[in-house]
């Protein structure tokens, strides 16, 4: 359904999606400008689905809706599902914007994967006219995100793309040395500059908000849902053939948006998460040293036959990564490939002893 001036209704529906970790709760909380979002405990599992809060936010009533990681590698199928159905149900109709939270200290394969998701899901148009990458807890940058994205690794400037060149950048953490007042007022003009760019993409897409097959089975469950409750609420008294007034039915709405965890979703065909690529050596960033890290040990983790060759595998990595980093990274690799050997070799001889 388009609109000839869809930006004119002032009213945003925004999805905020990514990785556990992303910041998707200080990301939330920070443009609605209220603590709504309780950010998740370490050690917790995504278990609690999608959760939505409102706001009027520079003069437009603001919806956001908070997703847990669709990727969670611990989610068994049937828990995934019901997350995807939760946030459907939550944003239906259908949102104005997906925004996809990228720590800017990470590297971005697992974003690429959400893309990848998403798409497969929802139909590329979700991606291509409705999808900007939010890049939080830029308070670390020591220049700001626009002069910094000439530095960006390919992997990053693919995500970018992707979206149609669309990105924004948001202060999701601490603070530093300025008064918490200018923080907050900087904080306030970045979500505002955001809240232009949504309006902005709605304009040049034509649509007053993204719809697809899934969203529509999404509004007519809980459209249907929402007629249920308002019978119940009559006593039952309510012909099926008649429909309740909307007024009754926007008291029940937000009941039945959380009864909704069952949609036709093909599971199956959706991408599955995938181990972290390793870095390319020709393109460095200020935040892909823990990306570095992260891979080498999945490394070890996957490819226990490595650990037996813990020098030549030090060696590779301070040939591919370079300079004094590359020297302390490869040390600190043969040391841990070494530790693992060394733990791995009183299970093998006990295994041995028992055959």
């Amino acid at each position: 359904m388009t609109s000839d001036n869809p930006t004119s209704q002032k009213e945003l529906c925004l999805v905020l999606l990514g990785k556990r970790g992303a910041g998707k709760s200080t990301t939330g909380n920070t443009i609605l400008g209220r603590e709504a979002f309780l950010p998740q405990q370490p050690g917790s599992h995504d278990s609690q689905g999608s959760e939505k809060q409102c706001a009027t936010v520079a003069g437009r009533q603001v919806t956001v809706v908070e997703t847990p990681d669709w990727l969670g590698s611990e989610l068994p199928l049937e828990e995934r599902m019901r997350h995807i159905s939760s946030c459907l149900a939550l944003s239906a109709p259908g949102p104005q914007a997906f925004l996809l939270c990228v720590p800017l200290e990470t590297p971005p394969h697992r974003a690429l994967q959400h893309l990848a998701v998403l798409e497969t899901l929802l139909g590329p148009g979700a991606v291509r006219d409705h999808t900007l990458v939010l890049f939080t807890h830029t308070e670390q940058l020591s220049l700001g995100l626009e002069e910094q994205m000439s530095s960006l690794t390919p992997e990053l400037l693919e995500l970018v793309e992707s979206c149609g060149g669309r990105y924004h950048g948001l202060e999701t953490g601490g603070g530093g040395e300025e008064g918490e007042e200018k923080r907050r007022r900087r904080r306030r003009r970045r979500v505002e500059e955001l809240m232009e760019k949504v309006e902005e993409m709605l304009r040049e897409s034509g649509e007053e908000r993204y719809s697809c097959a899934l969203y529509l089975q999404a509004e007519e469950r809980v459209r249907g849902r929402q007629r249920e409750l308002v019978r119940e609420t009559r006593g039952g008294e309510t012909p099926l053939d008649e429909e309740p007034d909307e007024e009754e039915m926007e008291i029940v709405r937000e009941e039945a948006e959380r009864s909704v965890g069952d949609l036709d979703i093909d599971l199956e065909s959706l991408p599955s998460p995938s181990p972290s690529p390793s870095p390319s050596p020709s393109s460095p960033s200020p935040w892909s040293v823990q990306g570095w890290w992260e891979w080498l040990l999945g490394w070890l983790r996957a490819v226990p036959g490595l650990v037996g060759a813990e020098a030549l595998l030090g060696s590779v990595v301070g040939l591919f990564v370079g300079g004094p980093v590359g020297g302390m990274l490869g040390a600190t690799v043969r040391s841990l490939a070494t530790e693992v050997g060394r733990r791995k070799t009183p299970k093998t001889a006990a295994s041995k002893k028992h055959r």
